[in-house]
């Protein structure tokens, strides 16, 4: 220290030598500090200077020190200091250096009190910027060795190391930094990369995220950060996630939003997983890392955290959807249950709540499309072994938002919603409602529907808050969208009540509400809405109540659909109230669930009451007798499920049947006929119309007499005499109408051949009804008498000459229809038989061998026209179950019965068809109608196909009940074995077939046989042993048996390409098909003679065009699908970020076999292409679709470029098969496309010659407008390869590899004016009228408008 002269340091060593006092004595420091406070208070600072410039830095620092450490003022003697010490000198700035590494040791000691600290913290902030850029790092240089190295022990002093860092980056000089020299900024960048390369103590790691806010960073220096902090993330403790994502989110507004986001997401994805995985390991269920509480408690928090930051900075949204859009389209790796979670809590966010939402719902059904895709094709099956699926997720979030997630609860019920409605079932021109149709296309939107309903269901079960808002949203569409269909709500109301009807009770003012509503919606809703609230009626009186006042009402409405709503209902009640004594049927199609049981108890009380209600409702129904025949016929179709369900009605319902029966019935014996038909219709001036539906009455009649004497009057014997009478006389009167309908002639009925039938006329549409109320009544009676016979040979005379009255009427009718079906001929097809009728007559028919019933099964199997109509209504029953779901009769709403008598049924058909083929019966007499046996398969194909549609569960039950060996121990017989059984009855059926002579060939059988075997192989397993003989021979089939029947050639070949679609890829079988067709039709150069394959002899002159050319192509085009799901996906995975070099190989080996795959697909394609367009193929379909198919294959080709210079940069550069594809295309496709085109042209140019000479008239426009129409695509393919070839020299000269050198570039697009041709047309034109001239030039001028369209597109595309 220099030795000064002043006066001021002679008297402070005077004192310091009196006293004999060490320099750092507290008197010493106490005199000190006076000293320098007092000098600080002058005016100038050259004295505190001066006395300064003589003070030691250790001196200081002690003085400092103490004063700090005892509370005194210690923030006044710092600014003193600061005062003192300028750093304009040298001196100063290092005295000052050591007082800031002084104060820094000290706020990280822990010795000051809170208030000191901050004092003293606020004072070096203020004095940073005073420092020269050296000593600045020197500072900063401290600060980060501190971290790294872990010295810190309390982090107070990390609030003074952004105000470093930030004045460090403003010093524009340049300055000594390790080695070298650098700027003031450059040097704020090194430090802070060696500070993100260091170790961060975990205590510190939310201070040191916070502190960079106060930094001015660049982009890539957030970048250091946002890496560093997601290094340390999973090293530390799972609550202090939410604080540390909080301090990101905001530093986020500086760059790397996408990376914050992406990098949160990805930490949560793994954290779920790794619990997924522990869960599901039982042995280490105790070993749980994090409890699943805290984990969703935490997710809860940060998705609040990031749903605060997007409302403050739009910008991350924006980034957020970005991000998960690229994800949808790579192999969605960042779509997992927390991603979902915080799209759904943004929805609150009103800027985003569209797009979020039309996101979800396109990664849904592109979630759902992709797994079709991949059930499809065993290829790509291969290469994405782990399908993705959403829907999991989104219930999984459901499942999840337990956790207090109210902020994401909204969102899931509004997305729950609106898959229903955009997804759900539409209805169609005819009327019909699309949903019954279970086409492949159609199936994703039905499964995003369904998970709609299964989001609300869940989240209905889970949150008590919103069930209100869930069940009044549910009634709301019901009532208003009622033109529409809405059996997906219906469905969803009733799961939902069945969940917990006493829950609802607390919304019965919603249900009731909506009651009032029932009067306007149409019979089906109703019934729908009221069997789902169903078990709301037994726990609340109030509901039951208002709904009988409003059934009440609706009965006397004056619509007719009120009226019959008011039916349903009325029927719907005397279902499910119990009266006291009534059987318990196992057979309740609509069962009660336990939750209901217990509310419902059979008390006496309650049947009593019960009792009451439903006499009440059956008086309620009497009246409905005197109404319409419409709401009759729906009370008569009721009455039988009524008794089956509340068997102590039976003598009300039945006493009501009778009186409403005797109204129409003859009593004397002797009258014929024994009905009163003339009653059933109602005559007003012109109109006739059907007023009572005797058939139905009686249909309804015999159903409830058959099930009351099969199932009470056993138990009922004691009271025999009493309850006698009513079935007794039921009995004599079906015995009596059943004589005199036999003795009764068409003429008793007016009803012969000279009646008149026509529907333009009364008597005609008078006429028609009371035929098929006569038809119908015969099937009635048929059953009926089958049902008593007891195997009568009496009975079945009756029930022949029954049906020989049916027959005689059904003949008329079909007669006077002509081909001009009436409603009355096509009534048939809704028999009155019942399904289990059906089929116990079969069985009967076909298979009965007991000897006491030979005599008498004789009578009805001499019949063929019997059998054929037994047969025939079999088929009816199983098509109107494929259209509608149920068939009509008893038990023809319950899946079960009517599965069991689809096995019975089928097992009967396959007997006979197996038994007596085609062939034999046909070697017989011939008989006018359809062949037994061939009806029995068609059957059997009909049932298969109904059986997958709405049983595909039971499809290994189905196929053991037709197993004639049904023995015990076969219980581990496989569905592929049990399938291959009955596959191999019908190949040898088929093999027979096409042995016989070819005059003998029956194309409908054939192709009923390959229908068949079709819908047998879904059933086998791709892998098992049976599939691959099933291919094989499959394979065998179509090489080596020639066949010109063109549906039984496509159905075969249809058969084949579906195996070999679930084995392998089509593409060879494409290849080898197109050669078949290439040397059957001839090369399009006359002059070429081509060489036949004959791989498959199915393929010939009349089927390879058009049908196996259309089958290929469109077989073709679903390749094509396929190959381009595969690019976008490379290319979503190309786009997506890799971090670094490791993950970047790893990237290209698992795209290398995508890749490849890719390329072989589109190299066999482009053979199979290079083949069919050199075929001569004729005009119209076949060539339209191959050049729209050629367009595609550009498009995809092109795709496939783009990829290339999408990923270019990756060291690997362009695979050499790659470059094999492009010179593939160059020397065998495009030129060959080049030709073809010619080709199709020349030959409309041809044919336009021909119809110009044939007719000049209105002909010659038509043709021209089917040759612009047939050559319109043609632009199109010109366009495509010239895009390929656009991006092609784009590839090249980024690769620096010549893809163009096998390819020649088309020069002239442009027509060209033929001379001789346009002197012939304008010698035309003289000649002929201005409107045959007008056809003429089109004639000559055939290809302009096609070249000068392509024309057009040159121009635009340079």
């Amino acid at each position: 220290m220099p030795v000064g002269g002043s006066d001021q340091l002679e008297e402070l060593r005077a004192l310091q030598g009196t006293w004999d006092l060490a320099p750092g004595s507290s008197l010493l420091c106490a005199t000190m500090d006076q000293k320098i406070l007092s000098l600080a208070a002058e005016k100038t600072a050259d004295g505190l200077q001066e006395f300064l410039q003589t003070v030691k830095e250790d001196d200081l620092t002690d003085l400092l020190q103490n004063q700090a450490v005892k509370g005194k003022a210690a923030g006044a003697l710092l600014k003193a200091i600061f005062k003192g010490l300028p750093c304009s000198e040298e001196a100063g700035a290092l005295k000052r250096l050591k007082i800031y590494s002084c104060c820094i040791q000290l706020l990280e000691s822990g010795d000051l009190q809170k208030e000191v600290a901050s004092e003293i913290i606020g004072l070096l902030m203020l004095e940073v910027h005073r420092f020269p850029g050296q000593l600045l790092v020197e500072l900063a240089n401290e600060f980060v060795s501190a971290i790294n190295e872990g010295k810190l022990t309390n982090g107070k002093s990390l609030e003074l190391l952004p105000i470093i860092l930030t004045a460090l980056g403003t010093k524009k000089e340049n300055l000594t930094f390790g080695k070298g020299e650098l700027s003031g900024e450059e040097c704020k960048k090194q430090l802070i990369n060696t500070l993100c390369s260091g170790r961060w103590d975990h205590q510190y790691v939310i201070r040191l995220t916070s502190m960079f806010k106060a930094v001015p960073l660049t982009a890539e220096e957030v970048e250091f950060v946002v890496e560093k902090v997601f290094k340390v993330f999973s090293k530390l403790n799972l609550q202090e996630i939410p604080p540390l994502v909080y301090q990101l989110l905001v530093l986020s507004s500086k760059g790397s939003r996408k990376r914050v986001l992406g990098g949160i997401i990805a930490f949560f994805n793994k954290l779920d997983q790794q619990h997924n995985e522990e869960k599901s390991d039982d042995e280490y269920l105790d070993l749980v890392t994090v409890p699943l509480d805290e984990l969703r408690h935490v997710e809860g928090t940060i998705i609040l955290h990031i749903v605060f930051a997007i409302k403050l900075d739009f910008e991350l949204g924006r980034e957020l959807l970005k991000h998960l859009k690229a994800a949808q389209q790579g192999d969605f790796s960042s779509i997992c249950p927390f991603s979902i979670a915080l799209l759904l809590s943004v929805t609150r966010i009103q800027r985003f709540e569209e797009q979020v939402f039309d996101f979800l719902k396109s990664s849904v059904i592109k979630s759902f499309k992709d797994l079709q895709l991949l059930q499809g094709s065993k290829y790509i099956q291969n290469l994405f072994p782990h399908g993705y699926c959403i829907s999991t997720m989104i219930l999984e979030v459901v499942n999840n938002s337990v956790h207090s997630w109210d902020h994401v609860t909204q969102g899931l019920v509004e997305f729950g919603f609106r898959l229903m409605d955009s997804y759900g079932p539409k209805r169609i021109p005819d009327g019909k409602t699309a949903e019954t149709s279970s086409g492949l296309s159609r199936m994703p939107n039905q499964h995003a529907c369904k998970l709609g309903a299964d989001i609300l269901l869940e989240t209905f079960k889970i949150h008590e808050m919103i069930r209100q808002e869930i069940l009044e949203q549910v009634l709301n569409r019901v009532v208003t969208r009622a033109s529409s269909p809405i059996s997906h709500f219906l469905d969803l109301l009733s799961d939902i009540i069945k969940y917990s009807p006493l829950v609802l009770q607390s919304c019965s003012s919603k249900v009731i509400e909506t009651f009032d509503y029932l009067s306007f919606l149409p019979v089906q809703t109703v019934q729908g809405l009221l069997k789902a609230v169903q078990p709301l009626l037994k726990v609340s009186m109030s509901i039951r109540d208002s709904l009988i006042l409003v059934l009440r009402k609706a009965m006397f409405a004056s619509q007719l659909d009120a009226r019959k709503s008011a039916v349903a209902g009325f029927l719907l009640l005397l279902k499910n109230f119990k009266v006291l004594g009534s059987l318990s049927s196992s057979q309740c199609s609509q069962s009660i669930g336990v939750s209901q049981v217990h509310v419902d108890i059979h008390s006496r009380y309650n049947s009593v009451a019960n009792e009451t209600f439903c006499l009440e409702i059956m008086d309620s129904l009497k009246r409905c007798l005197g109404q319409q025949a419409d709401v009759r016929l729906m009370l008569y179709e009721g009455f039988y499920d009524v008794l089956r369900r509340n068997s102590q009605l039976a003598n009300s319902v039945m006493q009501t049947l009778l009186s409403q029966l005797k109204q129409f019935y003859e009593p004397e014996p002797d009258v014929l006929p024994p009905l009163k038909l003339e009653a059933c219709i109602l005559t007003q001036g012109d109109q006739v119309s059907l007023q009572e539906p005797l058939d139905y009455l009686l249909c309804c009649i015999q159903h409830c007499l058959a099930w009351y004497k099969s199932r009470v009057v056993p138990l009922q014997q004691e009271e025999e005499e009493e309850e006698e009478g009513f079935y007794q006389y039921l009995d004599d009167m079906l015995e009596s109408i059943t004589n005199r309908m036999i003795k009764s002639e068409l003429e008793d009925f007016e009803l012969d051949k000279s009646a008149d039938f026509s529907q333009s006329t009364g008597i005609g549409i008078k006429n028609n009804i009371c035929a098929s109320l006569v038809m119908g009544i015969c099937e009635v009676l048929i059953e009926y008498n089958f049902f008593i016979s007891n195997f009568s040979k009496t009975k079945f005379e009756t029930i022949l000459s029954l049906f020989m009255c049916y027959k005689k009427l059904s003949d008329i009718l079909n007669e006077k229809s002509g081909k001009g079906k009436t409603k009355m001929a096509n009534r048939t097809t809704d028999s009155f038989l019942s399904m289990k009728f059906v089929s116990d007559l079969l069985t009967a028919l076909f298979r009965d061998s007991t000897q006491s019933h030979e005599e008498s099964l004789s009578v009805l199997r001499s019949s063929n026209e019997f059998m054929r109509y037994a047969v025939n209504v079999a088929l009816q029953k199983v098509q109107q179950l494929k259209e509608t779901g149920h068939v009509s009769g008893p038990d023809g709403q319950n899946p079960e019965k009517v599965f069991q008598n689809l096995c019975d049924i089928t097992r009967v058909l396959l007997w006979r068809y197996t038994s007596i083929p085609t062939s034999v019966e046909e070697s017989g007499k011939k008989e006018k109608g359809k062949n037994i046996s061939l009806l029995c398969l068609e059957g059997i194909q009909k049932i298969l196909s109904a059986v997958q549609q709405f049983y595909q569960p039971k499809c290994h039950q189905f196929l053991k009940a037709l197993d004639a060996t049904d023995e015990e121990e076969e219980e581990e017989v496989s569905v592929s074995q049990r399938a291959a059984f009955q596959i191999r009855q019908f190949q040898r059926s088929l093999l027979n077939l096409l042995s016989s002579q070819e005059e003998d060939f029956k194309s409908k059988e054939a192709l009923l046989l390959a229908t068949v075997l079709t819908s047998l192989s879904k059933l086998l397993k791709p892998i098992s042993a049976e599939f691959v003989q099933m291919l094989t021979w499959t394979s065998k089939i179509c090489a080596e048996n020639s066949c010109e029947d063109a549906s039984f050639c496509k159905g075969m070949l249809s058969l084949l390409f579906n195996l070999h679609v679930s084995y392998k890829s089509s593409v060879s079988l494409l290849r080898d098909l197109s050669q078949d067709i290439h040397g059957h039709l001839g090369d399009i150069d006359e002059d070429v003679e081509v060489e036949k394959t004959n791989n498959f002899a199915l393929v010939n002159l009349k089927t390879a065009a058009p049908t196996v050319c259309l089958l290929v192509l469109s077989k073709a085009e679903k390749v094509l699908e396929e190959v381009d799901w595969l690019i976008t996906k490379l290319k979503g995975q190309a786009n997506q970020k890799i971090v670094s070099e490791e993950t970047s190989s790893q990237a290209a080996l698992t795209n290398h076999p995508m890749e490849k795959t890719t390329i072989i697909q589109l190299g066999t394609l482009l053979t199979f292409f290079h083949e069919l367009v050199q075929t001569a193929l004729p005009s119209g379909s076949c060539v339209d679709t191959l050049l729209k198919d050629l367009c595609k294959m550009y498009t995809t080709l092109t795709a496939l470029v783009k990829y290339y210079l999408q990923v270019y940069q990756r060291p690997t550069g362009i695979p050499k098969n790659m470059e094999k594809l492009v010179k593939l295309s160059g020397s065998h496709l495009t030129p060959l496309c080049y030709s073809f085109i010619s080709y199709v042209q020349n030959k409309h140019s041809k044919s336009l010659k021909c119809t110009g000479e044939k007719e000049k008239t209105a002909a010659g426009p038509t043709a021209m407008a089917r040759a612009l129409r047939e050559t319109k695509p043609i632009p199109n393919l010109i366009f495509a390869i010239e895009q390929y070839e656009k991006f092609l020299i784009h590839l090249s000269k980024r690769s620096k590899v010549n893809l163009m050198k096998h390819i020649k570039l088309s020069t002239s697009r442009d027509f060209k004016i033929k001379g001789n041709v346009l002197d012939a047309v304008l010698r035309q034109e003289e000649e002929d009228e201005n409107e045959e001239g007008t056809a003429s030039e089109h004639e000559g001028q055939n290809k302009e408008p096609a070249k000068k369209k392509r024309k057009k597109e040159k121009k635009c595309l340079s």
